[in-house]
């Protein structure tokens, strides 16, 4: 059995691995400049969080009385895709400050690497004429 290059075409594994390599540095020096950190949950000015948790509250106590109640189910799920969207939206993302080099530097890594990685799964085999 032959054994075939990155994506099963021949070649390309050495650029495979040095593009891995520098994606996976370039991305963690990327995602290590930012931060996130989580924010209110408001509707004009008022803490929402507790109605969020209403449409589940009430889903697991249909539940509780009837476990086979489709409601029941129902208001469970979409509390819980609620609760997730809440989360999701009230994050918030910052990019700390560095220098222009470094950030240079990080996207350089990062799409090098994946530049590398798309370009091993082509055929590295010879041209023929």
């Amino acid at each position: 059995m032959a054994i075939s290059g990155a994506g099963g075409t021949p070649g390309g594994i050495g650029q495979f691995l040095i593009g891995f390599a520098l994606a996976v540095a370039g991305g963690w020096l990327l995602m290590n400049q930012v931060v996130v950190s989580g924010g209110n949950w408001g509707i004009w000015g008022y803490n929402s969080f507790g109605l969020s948790l209403l449409p589940f509250i009430f889903g697991v106590g249909l539940l509780f009385f009837d476990g086979r109640s489709v409601l029941g189910w129902l208001l469970v799920l979409a509390g819980l895709v609620i609760i997730f969207a809440g989360v999701i939206v009230n994050l918030r993302v910052y990019f700390l400050s560095t220098s222009l080099f470094n950030t240079l530097l990080m996207l350089v890594l990062l799409f090098g690497g994946i530049g590398l990685i798309a370009r091993s799964l082509r055929s590295q085999g010879a041209v023929v004429r």
